[in-house]
């Protein structure tokens, strides 16, 4: 097994990560949280969502399928998180596909204190405002320097970024690093990013603000879950179960 230390407290700790997430992954968002040995609440009412952050250890704000009253449980809850020194983790699924969306993760920026921005390259050129060819919610195509730019929207918004994909990036505005690994496989099956985000949430809970190194080593585990579960596996349905059960098991 590899020494994953913020794994380690994770399972000793299980602690209780918030989400605020999209009816496409709450599911596999839960059940990953679970496999990976931390808590899960899944809850988004304007009337309990303050009081559910105040309580967790992490809040995950993630707006793939976003209504007004989804929006104010979102800001309600990460001023709820801050007001507790809790982290807060941005996911802006499909920043750039509607303006909807785009004004949703700036009013979040401008309101909350993101701990972290878990994105694509796409949604990470949208947040920064460089030109790049969105697609639905998918990270689409563009030239843009990926690290260079990681590094400027830590610094804009004090946070660390983490932009995955073939190759992950992880910035805190001053370091960057890079993370290689992982499998085509994990491209297909729906809420791998989302439930990335969750996991990513699950170490900054336990990670006493080193959430730059926490952040590294989430990448560099989730990643390897992903190669080993494509080990087990070729097609989407059954690496989605092999990709929970290692994320519940040894590395």
């Amino acid at each position: 097994m590899e020494d994953y230390y913020y794994l380690n407290k994770v399972r000793a700790k299980t602690p209780l990560v918030h989400c605020i997430t999209n009816i496409v992954v709450a599911n596999f968002q839960a059940n990953g949280l679970l496999a990976l040995g931390a808590s899960p609440v899944m809850a988004d009412a304007v009337e309990e969502a303050p009081e559910i952050a105040a309580a967790a250890n992490c809040t995950v704000l993630n707006i793939g399928t976003l209504s007004k009253e989804t929006i104010e449980a979102m800001i309600l809850a990460g001023k709820s998180a801050n007001q507790h020194n809790i982290p807060v983790v941005l996911d802006p699924v499909g920043a750039g596909a509607t303006q909807f969306r785009k004004a949703t993760v700036f009013r979040i920026l401008e309101e909350v204190n993101v701990s972290l921005i878990r994105c694509n390259a796409g949604e990470l050129a949208t947040i920064a405002g460089v030109e790049w060819r969105a697609r639905g919610v998918d990270a689409g195509e563009g030239d843009v320097d990926l690290p260079t730019l990681a590094r400027e929207t830590a610094r804009r918004f004090d946070c660390i970024v983490a932009v995955t994909g073939e190759t992950d990036i992880v910035s805190d505005g001053k370091r960057v690093k890079e993370i290689a690994g992982g499998h085509p496989l994990m491209s297909k099956i729906t809420g791998s990013g989302c439930l990335l985000s969750a996991v990513v949430g699950a170490y900054l809970a336990v990670s006493a603000g080193e959430n730059f190194d926490a952040t590294y080593e989430a990448l560099a585990f989730y990643k390897k879950a992903g190669e080993k579960a494509a080990q087990k596996s070729h097609q989407p349905g059954h690496f989605a179960v092999h990709f929970l059960d290692e994320l519940y098991g040894d590395m």
